[in-house]
């Protein structure tokens, strides 16, 4: 028998599968079909700094900060796997208060989720890094639970920047925050949200980081954005996540997907001779691999001297 047990955050799990903050894990209902499909932990959905500041009063709409603990109360109660509740915010300040809450009601740990967009002009980037930084350092001030960094792709030098985190206190780092992209209305002329669901590309990027990253740092990796099968789930141990999270698999097809992905993930480890996912993990990381150079330029130069050779036009 496959042994899929892991750890993530310090916290002790069933198997690396972890069903990331979405619709689904804002309903009771659906947390109970997750847990009995397979999942291991568990991230609910975001409460934001705005809700919490008042600065967006159509977030009313949304769970409230008092309906957001009670969600987490509940979710402790219904579930027996691991409960992550989720912070969205951008700067330290009063917010982070709202933290110390969700610690008492019940949550396993936290996914502080920076999401920043930078739009105004002047701002430089070590001042956009400089401050999520603080907001990591901050959270860990006020929390006593594991903390996990939710962040974008979008630094100058995300290695190091991976390093500040860590050192400000993260324990976790989950790569990465998948942002949305506005759309256009023609007729109505208004700029629309818009909300597409990931696919299977998307995960390269990822790939890429934990493989550089595995080892490298005292922190948890998770896998987020583009994890649909347990092939994926295959891909993300070999780089050397601890855990893949799933949302837009989940949405597509349901919470009773994470079983397949379980057995497709069971399946292969037996089929290669595994009997445990810490004998893959980081197996083809930059530090496990026998071409380390293939995580930086080299794939790059690769790919194009192997079209041209091809016939296909260098680019």
């Amino acid at each position: 028998m496959v042994d899929l047990r892991t750890g993530y955050l310090g916290l002790r799990l069933r198997s690396p599968l972890v069903a990331s903050a979405s619709p689904l894990t804002g309903n009771l209902d659906d947390l109970r079909r997750l847990e009995a499909a397979g999942a291991a932990a568990v991230v609910l959905p975001s409460l934001f700094q705005e809700q919490l500041s008042g600065e967006r009063p159509e977030l009313e709409r949304v769970v409230g900060p008092v309906e957001y603990l009670t969600l987490v109360e509940r979710a402790k109660a219904a579930l027996s796997i691991p409960v992550i509740a989720s912070l969205n915010g951008t700067a330290a300040g009063s917010w982070l208060e709202h933290a110390r809450q969700v610690e008492k009601a019940g949550a396993d740990a936290v996914e502080l989720n920076v999401y920043v967009v930078a739009a105004r002009f002047g701002l430089d980037g070590h001042e956009i890094e400089l401050e999520c930084v603080d907001l990591v350092h901050a959270a860990r001030q006020v929390l006593g639970i594991p903390l996990a960094v939710k962040i974008g792709p979008f630094y100058s030098a995300m290695a190091n920047m991976a390093l500040r985190l860590a050192e400000a206190g993260a324990d976790g780092l989950v790569l990465f925050n998948r942002f949305y992209q506005p759309d256009i209305d023609v007729e109505r002329l208004e700029v629309a949200p818009t909300l597409r669901l990931s696919t299977p590309e998307e995960l390269r990027l990822r790939l890429r980081w934990i493989g550089i990253l595995h080892r490298q740092l005292p922190v948890s990796l998770a896998a987020t954005g583009g994890v649909h099968s347990g092939q994926d789930v295959v891909k993300a141990l070999l780089a050397g996540a601890d855990v893949a999270m799933l949302a837009s698999a989940l949405l597509r097809h349901g919470p009773e997907h994470l079983s397949r992905v379980e057995a497709e993930l069971r399946a292969w480890l037996a089929s290669h001779g595994h009997d445990t996912v810490d004998q893959v993990r980081g197996l083809l990381s930059r530090a496990g691999s026998r071409d380390p150079a293939a995580y930086e330029r080299a794939n790059y130069v690769s790919l194009l001297a192997s079209a041209t050779h091809r016939g296909a036009p260098p680019r």
